[in-house]
């Protein structure tokens, strides 16, 4: 199957009304290619009713040198996500490009999907933030999403957000010597960083499950958190690993 293709069955799974992820306009997908460029969808388009039409090829480097700017107007974003295209044709790709690009580049991830997951949100926008999702409480998480997510407090979406992630992606490797598989924008929403569409959709799937998991458990006490020494053990675990590299692969 060709990439675009499986980046538009990808957008179309998260969009999928029934899955409560992202309606109308909300979210983002992309996949890097082999030549130095990333598929990313368009602005304005929905993940639901996704065509290759809808994807816009972008060149990564040039990407990446933007962010090396100190700030971007709004009408300078406007100007250079234009001139980042491999072919003007393509519609303007979204403004979290540049998120996607350090994804891409500095997170490990050959496939991205950002979300707007109502479970997700109705903790990331209460007064405790992503601080729930800092500890597990089951061991399919700790599996599918990774020992731990990356978080970033709310930013300006965009070319800001863009630094903040690349700060966070920083200290995530510094302090576990991996790039994270989830990425938690708090009163934005979830990144899922996979190495195939199939685990972007895996990782999304699973950390929709453990915020309606949480939610349920604050109405009966509160949760009962895993202790950090299990998570280690679950992490590290080889018959883990192996489901982990199955599930990708599926």
């Amino acid at each position: 199957m060709a990439q675009t293709q499986e980046l538009v069955g990808l957008a179309r799974e998260l969009g999928n009304p029934a899955r409560e992820l992202a309606i109308l306009g909300e979210g983002n997908v992309s996949a890097r290619a082999e030549d130095g460029t990333f598929w990313v969808k368009a602005s304005g388009t929905s993940l639901g009713t996704l065509s290759e039409a809808d994807l816009s090829c972008v060149r990564l480097d040039a990407v990446l040198r933007l962010l090396e700017r100190d700030s971007l107007s709004e009408a300078e974003v406007e100007a250079e996500l234009a001139a980042v295209l491999t072919d003007p044709a393509h519609k303007k790709p979204s403004v979290e490009t540049f998120l996607h690009a350090l994804c891409l580049a500095h997170g490990g991830a050959r496939w991205v999907g950002h979300t707007h997951a109502v479970a997700v949100n109705q903790i990331l926008c209460s007064q405790l933030g992503a601080e729930p999702f800092r500890r597990h409480i089951f061991p399919d998480a700790v599996v599918v999403c990774g020992r731990a997510p990356a978080v970033v407090p709310y930013t300006d979406p965009g070319f800001a957000l863009a630094k903040a992630v690349r700060a966070e992606l920083k200290r995530y490797g510094d302090t576990y010597g991996v790039p994270p598989k989830l990425l938690l924008m708090e009163n934005h929403g979830p990144v899922a960083l996979g190495e195939s569409a199939r685990e972007v959709l895996n990782i999304t799937l699973m950390a929709d499950k453990w915020a309606r998991t949480l939610l349920g458990t604050y109405a009966l006490g509160g949760p009962r958190f895993l202790p950090e020494s299990e998570v280690a053990r679950i992490d590290s675990r080889l018959d883990e690993d192996y489901r982990r590299r199955r599930l990708v692969e599926r």
